[in-house]
């Protein structure tokens, strides 16, 4: 059997059986194929598609690349939650900490920042110190103590999904149906969760432009999950629209930050309010989603949430004096205040304009070894639907340098459009499906 052989039997439209798709993966994963036969085969895939038989085995050989976790001897059941990647989404650092401080053990697997969209672990290594290339037994041990863990993709768990994901940053091959639901759901697998719930983004700034891509990449993702034994439930929120108010890393985390001590915008906090409630009742915790709601919402009131975030955030070596005191947190050279040029209602505000402009100021990767820059990116101070009058700031750019910044600029001119006539507010939620 050869790479090449099965990269050609993609791009030809022909479906690879099992035995194939394992042999690319473990070739891979063993550093066997090079990264350009991946990105050729990823291309094939990105173009011509994969059946749901094809998605399944990709999802199983990549969960398989490394060790499952059985978390069964651990905890009676742990719930996760994964989104499928926005402009601003910092859903993760609130809902993971409430949901596991109403007593529902939460173990995550997350990801670093992909295309325009920021990831979760770039936002908390703004902490200094804050680990996230866990071992297993640390993994392990800090779920069953602290009942909460936020780990990134080891060399023990999914190896090949975390190689895969960094290539596919740079290849222009993220948005695939085939490759977002395996990259998920085998991440999901091999940590171990029993129950999950999926934040499936649709619209400008999504990796799904419309409903019916998210549906069925929702459809695809519930049905792997039930292959394997999850329990799983997909949510399909709206991305057209950068989510809260905060784009860029650190200052994402203060958003969260905000939020968890009761703060917070107004849409990312029902956002985050909705997200639990449904984790907690999919993992059993509650029996319908009005208990789960008064119980994520006592555990915002009461602080236990900002409580657990801050063990969290000691448990894996963050300094926790930054986020005690978040202008502590890296700041940029330069900030500066766009103002509307014109009176009238907000009728876009494009995620995905403002996305790449935050990867251009620094705060995403156009190459994966790139660093990226904690302190830069966006505020956005206003939604769709919004009345605003001449001279009011639509945006706040926290740039390092004036060219970055000039554009950072045009991109922010450039992202909203305008009506005379009054704009209904976006919906947070379009979809559930289990």
């Amino acid at each position: 059997m050869r790479a090449v052989d099965i990269i050609i039997k993609k791009r030809d439209h022909q479906e690879l059986d099992r035995t194939e798709i394992e042999y690319f993966i473990g070739g891979f994963t063993r550093g066997e194929i090079p990264d350009y036969q991946v990105s050729a085969w990823a291309m094939a895939i990105l173009l011509n598609g994969m059946t749901d038989r094809e998605t399944t085995d990709l999802t199983l050989a990549m969960a398989h690349s490394g060790e499952v976790l059985d978390l069964s001897q651990v905890v009676p059941v742990a719930v996760d939650k994964h989104s499928t990647g926005g402009v601003g989404d910092k859903t993760t650092l609130v809902v993971e900490p409430l949901v596991a401080a109403c007593g529902l053990p939460v173990c995550k697997m997350s990801g670093r920042g992909l295309g325009f969209s920021g990831g979760t672990l770039d936002k908390i290594e703004s902490i200094p110190g804050f680990r996230t290339n866990l071992t297993r037994e640390e993994f392990l041990h800090q779920l069953k103590e602290l009942g909460l863990v936020l780990s990134g993709q080891s060399s023990d768990l999914a190896p090949a999904d975390g190689k895969l994901y960094a290539l596919r940053d740079v290849t222009g091959t993220v948005q695939s149906t085939p490759l977002i639901a395996s990259s998920v759901m085998s991440k999901k697998i091999a940590a171990g969760a029993q129950a999950i719930v999926l934040d499936v983004k649709m619209g400008l700034g999504a990796f799904m432009q419309t409903l019916e891509e998210a549906r069925k990449l929702s459809e695809l993702m519930v049905s792997i999950g039930r292959l394997s034994g999850r329990k799983v439930t997909a949510l399909i929120s709206d991305m057209n629209q950068p989510l809260g108010c905060a784009v860029g890393n650190a200052l994402e985390l203060q958003e969260a930050i905000d939020t968890l001590q009761g703060g917070g915008p107004k849409d990312f906090r029902e956002h985050c309010l909705t997200v639990a409630a449904h984790m907690l009742v999919l993992g059993a915790k509650v029996g319908d989603l009005d208990e789960a709601r008064s119980m994520v919402e006592t555990a915002v009131r009461e602080g236990k949430g900002w409580e657990k975030f801050r063990n969290l955030v000691k448990a894996q070596g963050g300094d926790v004096s930054f986020i005690d005191h978040p202008d502590k947190l890296p700041k940029t050279k330069y900030i500066e205040e766009v103002a509307a040029s014109r009176t009238g209602y907000l009728s876009q505000v494009n995620a995905r304009t403002i996305g790449e402009a935050s990867v251009d100021l620094g705060a995403g990767r156009s190459k994966k070894e790139e660093a990226i820059d904690h302190a830069v990116g966006f505020i956005v101070h206003h939604k769709v639907g919004d009345y605003i009058e001449k001279g009011e700031v639509l945006f706040t750019i926290h740039a390092q340098d004036q060219q970055r910044l000039a554009a950072a600029r045009q991109s922010c001119l450039q992202a909203v459009e305008w009506s005379d006539q009054p704009v209904d507010p976006l919906p947070l939620f379009y979809e559930v499906i289990a």
